[in-house]
């Protein structure tokens, strides 16, 4: 549906809105990736998958977070396309994008990670929201 970013003193925060859980981590993961470049000059070449489990909800979207921060600083892998399948406590996914090119692509912030800090995941009238906190 739709990400929006948020003004958060010393750091940047994303909301995520979604019809479905699904559609709200596919927002969180857009929203982080548009805080990292432009989106629209990222290429669907690559495809990496990401099979997670965790103990909550609001685990399994701060480790989804953290799994692609990772993914962007160990490999310069950035997403545009996401899929994914949630089971309350699993995660499996795959996103499509690219390497990062810095002749192509803008570096705009260096995100270290998702933080706990100020986590909102719940469900407000028809909508999946997630606020979240990222440290810069």
């Amino acid at each position: 549906m739709s990400y929006r970013i948020i003004d958060v003193s010393g750091d940047i925060g994303i909301r995520a809105e979604g019809k479905t859980l699904e559609e709200c981590f596919i927002e969180s993961a857009l929203g982080l990736y548009s805080l990292v470049t432009d989106l629209e000059k990222v290429d669907l070449i690559e495809e990496i998958e990401i099979n997670l489990t965790e103990q909550s909800i609001e685990d399994l979207l701060i480790c989804f977070l953290n799994e692609l921060i990772f993914h962007f600083d160990a490999y310069g892998f950035l997403g545009k396309s996401v899929f994914l399948k949630i089971n309350e406590t699993y995660l499996r996914g795959k996103i499509k994008g690219e390497i990062f090119n810095p002749q192509k692509h803008e570096r705009r912030l260096l995100v270290k990670a998702a933080t706990y800090h100020n986590l909102k995941l719940k469900k407000e009238n028809s909508l999946f929201v997630a606020e979240i906190i990222f440290d810069i």
